[in-house]
């Protein structure tokens, strides 16, 4: 039987390194989960830091100033192994489950993921779409203010960091 190849740019270092195949998988739903909320006028930060000591993999802030938390998972054994994520729900308003078009789904239907709390988006490098929305719980007011001035002192961090890695070893943590 002929091995199958990948395809992809980057398919020589898969190959050798399979959990750069999840690495690259997560990077590419990240993109077009971002793709489709900057379409939407919301604005996010990967891998932000939360005051619980989790990092939420994607962070951000819809029009109306709510916040958004999307937790990707592009393995099944991630996804059914995960019981860090009901951390994440005392720190946004809406909360979504990022995954690839080709994982299957139905685990999150079962009442341990909390299907009445979170919604579920399919991406891939390109774009995506909410195959189930996320129901709002607003957060307290007084949370929201914080944790989108964290979010914005964030990503102003970044920013300037980017444009002046000189600045980095001045940088606190997200």
């Amino acid at each position: 039987m002929a091995e199958t190849s990948l395809t992809s740019p980057f398919a020589a270092q898969l190959k050798s390194a399979p959990d750069q195949l999840v690495l690259y998988g997560a990077q590419a739903v990240s993109r077009g989960i971002c793709r489709l909320f900057a379409r939407n006028d919301i604005w996010c930060l990967g891998e932000m830091a939360l005051r619980n000591g989790r990092r939420a993999d994607l962070m951000g802030i819809d029009p109306k100033g709510r916040i958004v938390i999307v937790e990707i998972k592009v393995s099944r054994a991630d996804l059914l192994g995960d019981e860090k994520w009901p951390d994440y729900l005392d720190f946004c308003d809406r909360f979504y489950w990022g995954l690839p078009p080709e994982l299957d789904r139905s685990p999150l239907e079962n009442d341990d993921y909390r299907p009445d709390f979170c919604g579920v988006i399919v991406a891939d490098s390109y774009d995506a779409e909410i195959v189930r929305p996320a129901p709002t719980h607003p957060l307290a007011a007084a949370r929201r203010k914080v944790e989108v001035e964290r979010l914005a002192r964030a990503a102003l961090r970044r920013q300037l960091t980017g444009l002046d890695p000189d600045c980095a070893p001045w940088r606190g943590g997200d």
